[in-house]
């Protein structure tokens, strides 16, 4: 890795700790021996990292591209969240909680922060320099001598490797458990200097992952109570302290006086209001209504039909509320309708490739979305992550060359992408393409009904929805079905069951989402390894097992060059595509935000997207 460095010396005692301790009480005892020894070994430090390359900004950089420096600070904002909580802790994946991003960076800090136009740059925070090897077989973390928590305690390498411990044996599992598992020690060099020693199985991002670890109090935190639901605010590092709370309704941030990180350059221009209040709403009509009565100040819309008619209210119209379209680099959401591949009646591929191909999207497009929306064919849609449209090179066909017929010849050669139909509702093109398949596949259409010829069973399975606007596309796509004499049965269901019946795979298909970065990571194995096929809880909803896109996966994480990095997650999109394990829905090219007008935003949008955080609110003129 070529950063940039610093040298910093190194003291002469650098106790290990054992990974992990046997108790808390215990993990205490060996601290107090090991924070007082030595100063930080930490040799060849730098003050940022990359996942690939080298940090875009210097050293003495001032402040984000996508930032206002001189925003003003004051005022009150408002954000309205579509849902209910009953926790107010997102780290143990128990409950309903907050979203972790309304409590991470404004109320909990981690140890580095991201550089939002960069892949995945990471930038000092609690942490004022950090140090790897070219193997990144370790982490070392040198923190900020001025940090300090909410109460005034200052941040220690003692609260680092227990809020390691915390979240390795007590977070969300399917996150922080999975992820801090990989450490296999963890070492204080000094009072403010923690290292991690990795697993060594070539996982590259794993410094990174560290680096945004969300670092907790040890003196202000019950371990041993740390998995239970609880109202009770959690005590950060951050700009905002909780300051009220409204059980289920509302959440009051509070900006900290004493925030000891306001004038880091990470900071400048950013979190810019007094208070941020979260209001929460049950259902999307009151959500949406609440909006144009002014309850709350932003609003991202997704519904294209909203967009061009809903916005025709008295504030919209004579500009008090403000439509902003706004460009973006990220890779585009993946919103599919997902099969699980568990069901014997989705076993076979052609049986999916015929279903999806008499999902009619043209006409769908047209008579609900007044024809904005664009169609996704890749997991890595409009970036330079995805296989769409681009043969693979030597890199890619290599990687894949031990997996002979993981990817169909069309995806290898960057020719395959969905159907498109003739708008009508009723392409009988597409509709015999399809029956050709299913009868491939053992399938025969009879008196309007498709039956199985061995055992001339019906053809139906179920679609499982959450909400209205689910439910009318999946009527829609049942009436295409219906052509080919597939029974398609709808079934909504409210939020807490179809929550348990996604955890558990407990459903024939349903509508899934999958947003990526331009740094997918460790979280892919999440989604699409076989090991996550059989946990309850993952996102490998549709049921991949998949010994290529296993191979990509690993491949992505041990690549050290940008180039090899996306020819393997080229690849895992080939992998993906030719399994035809969803079917592609829709994306916006660029996100919509809808906005009362004294609150502003900078000029320049981030490569991720726009950031509540760079907000301000435009002072009242007298």
């Amino acid at each position: 890795m070529s950063l940039q460095r610093k040298d910093v010396g190194c003291g002469r005692d650098c106790t290990p700790l054992p990974s992990p301790p046997a108790a808390a009480a215990f993990f205490a005892v060996i601290m107090a021996a090991v924070i007082p020894l030595g100063a930080p070994c930490t040799a060849n430090a730098n003050y940022a990292i990359a996942m690939h390359g080298d940090a875009a900004l210097p050293p003495d950089f001032t402040a984000f591209r996508y930032v206002n420096p001189d925003a003003p600070k004051g005022g009150q904002f408002t954000e309205g969240i579509l849902g209910a909580f009953d926790s107010l802790n997102p780290f143990n994946g128990k409950g309903l909680p907050v979203p972790e991003q309304e409590i991470r960076g404004r109320v909990v800090e981690s140890l580095m922060t991201r550089g939002y136009d960069e892949p995945f740059t990471l930038y000092g925070l609690l942490a004022r320099s950090v140090e790897t090897d070219a193997d990144r077989s370790y982490v070392t973390f040198d923190l900020d001598p001025r940090a300090t928590f909410a109460d005034g305690q200052p941040v220690t390498a003692a609260d680092v490797i227990f809020s390691w411990h915390l979240l390795r044996d007590h977070g969300h599992p399917m996150k922080h458990r999975t992820y801090y598992a990989k450490v296999k020690a963890a070492t204080a060099l000094g009072p403010r200097t923690v290292r991690f020693d990795l697993a060594g199985d070539g996982d590259r991002e794993m410094p990174l992952i560290l680096g945004l670890m969300p670092i907790l109090p040890q003196h202000a935190v019950d371990a041993e109570r740390f998995e239970e639901t609880s109202l009770t605010p959690l005590l950060g590092s951050g700009p905002y302290v909780v300051a009220e709370v409204d059980a289920g309704r509302s959440v009051t941030l509070r900006r900290n006086p004493a925030y000891w990180g306001r004038a880091l350059p990470v900071n400048r221009g950013l979190w810019n209001f007094d208070t941020v209040r979260l209001d929460f709403y049950r259902d999307a009509g009151s959500h949406f209504e609440a909006f144009k009565k002014g309850l709350y100040d932003v609003r991202e819309e997704t519904d294209p039909g909203r967009w061009e008619t809903g916005y025709d209210f008295p504030a919209a119209r004579d500009g008090r509320v403000v439509k902003d379209e706004l460009p973006y680099g990220l890779p585009k959401s993946m919103k599919a309708l997902v099969f699980n591949t568990r069901r014997a009646i989705f076993a076979d591929a052609r049986v999916r490739e015929a279903i999806s191909m008499l999902f009619d999207f043209e006409w769908i497009n047209r008579n609900f979305f007044f024809g904005r929306y664009r169609r996704t064919a890749s997991f890595f849609e409009d970036s330079e992550l995805s296989a769409r449209a681009r043969p693979a090179d030597a890199a890619e066909r290599a990687l894949l060359a031990p997996f002979p017929g993981a990817v169909r010849d069309d995806v290898l050669a960057g020719t395959w992408s969905p159907p498109v139909s003739d708008g009508s509702g009723r392409d009988r093109d597409t509709l015999r393409r399809a029956l050709a398949l299913l009868r491939e596949a053992g399938y025969e259409l009879s008196g309007g009904v498709l039956r199985r010829r061995e055992t001339h069973e019906r053809f139906a399975f179920e679609i499982l929805v959450a909400d209205r606007d689910q439910e009318r596309l999946a009527i829609a796509f049942a009436q295409n079905l219906k052509r080919a004499g597939i029974d398609l049965s709808v079934r909504l269901v409210d939020a807490v069951q179809y929550e348990q019946r996604r955890i558990n795979f407990d459903f024939d298909m349903i509508q899934a989402r999958w947003d990526e970065s331009l740094s997918p990571g460790n979280e892919q194995a999440l989604y699409w390894s076989s090991a996550a096929a059989d946990t309850p809880g993952s996102r490998n909803y549709m049921g991949v097992r998949s010994a290529a896109a296993d191979a990509m996966i690993a491949a992505l994480l041990n690549a050290r060059k940008r180039d090899a990095f996306v020819a393997a997650v080229r690849a895992l999109d080939r992998v993906l595509m030719s399994g035809i394990y969803v079917i592609p829905l829709y994306h916006l090219p660029t996100q919509w935000v809808a906005r009362w007008s004294a609150v502003r935003h900078p000029d320049a949008t981030s490569l991720s997207g726009y950031l509540p955080e760079t907000w301000w609110r435009e002072a009242e003129k007298p």
